[in-house]
């Protein structure tokens, strides 16, 4: 018998619930219906979608500046266009993006100061 079989959902506590649904809306295009949003592999462009879990040690950095001890990884379909277009809408970028083999990253905070690594999977 499987137990888990992926992610079921995120779910975040805000100081403003509005304010961040209005912010996940317009600068990172999810969107929301009253309860928040749903994502559909269906939707996804690429065969090969796949969801991560993933730990960190206690002393690890990369979730910074961030003092959550949780990071989103949102996945993206374009990210050079995507960063274009925050860095247009004044949404500040932590660090430079990136390209790994592991696909392209970019790291931005939401308002409640949660970061979130936006993530473009590689193509085959």
């Amino acid at each position: 018998m499987k137990r888990v079989i992926g992610i079921g959902g995120i779910f975040l506590r805000c100081k403003d619930v509005e304010r961040s649904r209005q912010w996940y809306a317009t600068h990172l295009g999810i969107s929301m219906e009253s309860w928040g949003a749903q994502f559909n592999f269906k939707d996804d462009p690429s065969p090969d979608a796949y969801n991560l879990l993933s730990f960190f040690k206690q002393e690890s950095d990369y979730f910074a500046p961030s003092t959550t001890s949780f990071m989103l990884n949102l996945r993206v379909e374009n990210l050079d266009a995507l960063v274009i277009a925050l860095k247009a809408e004044g949404v500040e970028l932590i660090g430079d993006p990136m390209e790994m083999e592991y696909g392209k990253f970019a790291w931005v905070l939401d308002p409640d100061g949660n970061k979130i690594e936006l993530w473009e999977q590689p193509g085959k």
